[in-house]
């Protein structure tokens, strides 16, 4: 293949990712947009591997690598439960991380790669080495403490170290230290040095930065190392001078970054908040006097009968899911229980908060996989003006996102994040294991309020038993 088809190659993938990106912008149209990407991805590739900048020696080893990756990734899609794709989310970015970190080093060992340079031209080749180095590793070493935060490995509160934000700073300087000593290097072995050295400090810094950030920031932290992943892939790009890599890469890289925006708004929080990390498993600072009570009171608990006979004789019904629905793996049954219920004439609708679940869409796609009727599925923002006439509202293992400490009590850790307001409805029934705490730590009021039911157990478990009953 020549130079001109294979600029022609690039171009038509460059424009289906774009299309691709588009159109996993909407659940009806995701299918598609996964179609198109997967076209795309595979037209840059053979145009990359038959392109003029492969030898024909090399077409075996690339194909070889190829045929591994592919095993390995029709493995994890078969094997990888919907629960563990957060972690296995992580687990990709840190991938992209690794692969940037080895380009990079090959790159620079490479005398072909820098050949015919004239200084000022080897000055930005080194300089692109080095940063996409730096952004690999912080990708590839906080991708992988995500993963096993994610995966229960590490505990999700957050690692808060004396004097944390100066060590990141003093991290900072001294790579930009040590770039200038690699920049200035004249040779190979001279430049080594200061390489792995700053190599190290990304690694750390990396692992530093989402060890601080607690387990209610980590849908952010995942959108965010998606980012970072696209960073480095157009890093990568760089350093290869591949056009398509580095197109590619700003498309992760910008939509990660929007995505995290949008998140961060979600939760009334900053993104460089979130970064400086704390916030998600510590306990709310004591409340002094004058300040909003502890949330006070006995629970009403429920049981699964009486719980099918109030969804039974509701006319407007909506279904918050959370974490604990992924982790019960109940989405079929509330599939079941939502396919009665519409057909009996009952309104059945989903709210879905932007951050509910361990990553970005996670409820959507447990939704989709259940078969959920797109059309019946909303964002946060289109349905909280509906409680107030909803009859029930059923909680599925959520619980930071429909705690209403964040509209009324300001001394809150999650004071001001927009959650859904569930306590409207004429009964709220929350599902879950027992009183623990959700993933941010903090208590929930809604448990206490004179409208809401408490269904405990086992949510797969307590919803075959609810939908037993309404088949009775």
């Amino acid at each position: 293949m020549n130079s001109s088809l294979a600029t022609v190659a690039y171009i038509g993938a460059t424009i289906l990712f774009i299309l691709s990106l588009g159109g996993l912008s909407n659940q009806e149209t995701a299918r598609r947009g996964n179609l198109y990407g997967m076209v795309g991805m595979a037209l840059a590739v053979l145009a990359t591997v038959f392109g003029p900048q492969v030898t024909a020696e090399g077409i075996p080893m690339i194909v070889g690598a190829m045929l591994v990756g592919a095993v390995i990734g029709l493995y994890a899609a078969r094997k990888v439960q919907m629960t563990q794709m957060p972690e296995l989310v992580a687990l990709m970015h840190s991938m992209v991380g690794m692969a940037a970190v080895l380009v990079g080093y090959a790159t620079y060992v490479d005398p072909e790669a820098s050949k015919n340079l004239d200084s000022a031209a080897h000055a930005i080749h080194a300089m692109e080495i080095y940063i996409g180095i730096f952004i690999g590793a912080v990708t590839f070493s906080g991708s992988v403490a995500a993963f096993g935060k994610l995966s229960g490995r590490i505990g999700g509160s957050p690692l808060l170290l004396p004097g944390r934000h100066w060590l990141n700073l003093v991290g900072l300087l001294a790579v930009i230290y040590f770039g200038r000593l690699f920049l200035q290097a004249e040779t190979l072995q001279d430049g080594m040095l200061p390489l792995f050295i700053m190599t190290a400090i990304a690694l750390l810094f990396g692992i530093h930065m989402v060890m601080a950030i607690g387990g209610a920031d980590m849908p952010v932290v995942v959108s965010m190392l998606n980012s970072y992943s696209g960073w480095a892939a157009a890093a990568t790009g760089f350093m290869l001078s591949n056009d398509l890599l580095i197109v590619t890469g700003a498309l992760v890289g910008s939509s990660g970054a929007i995505l995290s925006y949008i998140m961060c708004n979600a939760m009334n929080r900053s993104f460089i908040s979130v970064i400086a990390g704390g916030f998600g498993t510590t306990a709310a600072a004591p409340k002094a006097a004058g300040d909003a009570a502890e949330p006070v009171g006995e629970v009403n608990p429920i049981l699964a009968a009486e719980t099918a006979e109030l969804l039974r004789d509701a006319k407007n019904v909506i279904v918050v899911p959370g974490y604990g629905m992924a982790v019960a793996q109940a989405q079929h049954t509330v599939f079941e229980i939502t396919k009665h219920l519409r057909e009996k004439g009952v309104n059945v609708r989903f709210g879905i908060h932007p951050v509910a679940g361990r990553m970005p869409g996670h409820m959507n796609v447990l939704l989709a996989e259940a078969k959920v009727p797109y059309d019946i599925v909303f964002e946060m923002d289109e349905l909280n003006d509906d409680f107030p006439d909803t009859d029930v509202a059923i909680v599925i293992g959520a619980n930071d996102i429909v705690n209403p400490a964040a509209q009324d009590d300001p001394t809150s850790p999650i004071a001001g994040m927009p959650v859904l307001e569930v306590w409207k409805a004429r009964t709220s029934i929350v599902m879950k294991r027992s009183m623990a705490s959700g993933y941010a730590g903090v208590d929930n009021p809604l448990f206490y309020k004179d409208n809401n039911r408490m269904l405990f157990g086992d949510a797969k478990k307590m919803l075959d038993e609810v939908l037993l009953a309404l088949k009775a």
